[in-house]
């Protein structure tokens, strides 16, 4: 097992630190790169998704009698937040682009400050529409 013994298992330990360190500057690398760059168009889709449920989710009312109750006012900002959602969603099925999905997160939020106008004008408490979001 002499010579042929020994470069075996230097060249498996080689082989193992090989991997490992490029493991570790791959890792460090990927966290560098992350800090340095802008939202990626899949990020830009899942808060747009996530926008677009949201308002969605508000526009179900928990009762309808209410709704059918409400005043003029209300009932207009209710209708602005379905069309907003209306358009948030034609809008999100075509968007290929980071800027596009901003759009429909900007139309989505935009409808959920007409249903939190709506929602006041039935006296329901209302939560701000983007308490961590910007």
């Amino acid at each position: 097992m002499g010579f042929m013994g020994v470069w075996s298992v230097l060249l498996v330990v080689g082989a193992v630190g090989g991997v490992v360190g490029g493991v570790a500057c791959g890792v460090v690398a990927g966290r560098r790169s992350r800090r340095d760059r802008s939202p990626s168009g899949l990020d830009a889709e899942a808060e747009a998704n996530q926008w677009l449920v949201r308002l969605a989710g508000g526009l179900g009312p928990p009762d309808v009698r209410a709704w059918a109750g409400a005043g003029e006012d209300t009932a207009r900002a209710l209708t602005s937040a379905a069309e907003c959602h209306r358009a948030a969603r034609a809008r999100l099925a075509t968007a290929r682009t980071a800027a596009e999905y901003a759009e429909v997160t900007r139309t989505a939020r935009q409808g959920l400050d007409h249903l939190g106008r709506a929602r006041a004008g039935l006296g329901r408490e209302t939560a701000t529409v983007s308490p961590a979001a910007g």
